[in-house]
């Protein structure tokens, strides 16, 4: 079988390094759920949008079984720059985090959170 194909990224066991593309989640979307392709594009981007827009404000998402996407703000510090070893100051942020739950973990493992003690 082909490296990359559709049999590889349906198991879950991908390891060549391939990345899951929007497109690819629409095209999951319309073989599972049976909408039309642009019905599904559709679905994805109103599900990353809400994802995006919970962020902006500051929100928590939380994904039962797949983890959560939390935003975390860091306040200004002093780095330095590695090459000439000028410190700069780093400005305050916000970033996000994604912490994936025990099922997720247990899934990547190869086993399942009620085995875990």
């Amino acid at each position: 079988m082909a490296e990359g194909s559709d049999a590889a990224g349906e198991s879950g066991r991908q390891g060549d390094g391939r990345t899951v593309t929007r497109a690819d989640l629409a095209e999951a979307v319309y073989r599972s759920v049976g909408l039309s392709r642009a019905e599904s594009a559709d679905l994805v981007q109103s599900f990353l949008e809400e994802i995006c827009s919970a962020a902006e404000r500051g929100e928590t998402v939380k994904l039962s079984s797949f983890g959560s996407f939390v935003v975390r703000s860091k306040s200004q510090r002093i780095g330095r720059n590695p090459k000439t070893g000028i410190e700069v100051p780093n400005l305050p942020r916000r970033v996000m985090v994604f912490k994936p739950s025990n099922v997720l973990k247990a899934r990547i493992n190869g086993g399942s959170a009620e085995e875990k003690s």
